[in-house]
């Protein structure tokens, strides 16, 4: 079975940094398209950043320029870099995949667990 476990959220003070961690287990031969989104109170799950086809990458508006994401393929995990975070960037952040290949099944969005990153003013 795929787990993906999110790490790394807490509170912090606005203008500082946090670095979240996604590992993915379970068998797994590839990952494609890892990337992470955000759901605030009160409003809808958002993408934050993620790879796209070729390795390229999609940021959100909100976080270009803050956020950076990078993956470890060797090591099944990824990572989003978010720095002079705002009030505004508070929320559950969650780790996904478009596929996840195992030795047995393919696994179509898996999603972690969430991780509640709140920044204060």
């Amino acid at each position: 079975q795929v787990q993906l476990v999110e790490s790394g959220g807490g509170l912090v003070q606005a203008g500082e940094s946090l670095r979240l961690s996604c590992v993915a287990s379970g068998n797994i031969r590839s990952i494609n398209a890892m990337g992470w989104y955000r759901q605030a109170p009160g409003k809808q799950r958002e993408l934050v950043a993620a790879f796209t086809t070729g390795s390229m990458t999609n940021y959100a508006d909100s976080v270009k320029g803050r956020f950076t994401i990078s993956g470890d393929n060797a090591k099944n995990t990824w990572y989003l870099q978010m720095n002079s975070l705002k009030p505004e960037d508070t929320a559950v952040y969650y780790c996904h995949a478009d596929r996840i290949q195992t030795i047995f099944r393919t696994i179509y969005e898996p999603w972690g667990q969430g991780t509640q990153v709140t920044v204060s003013s």
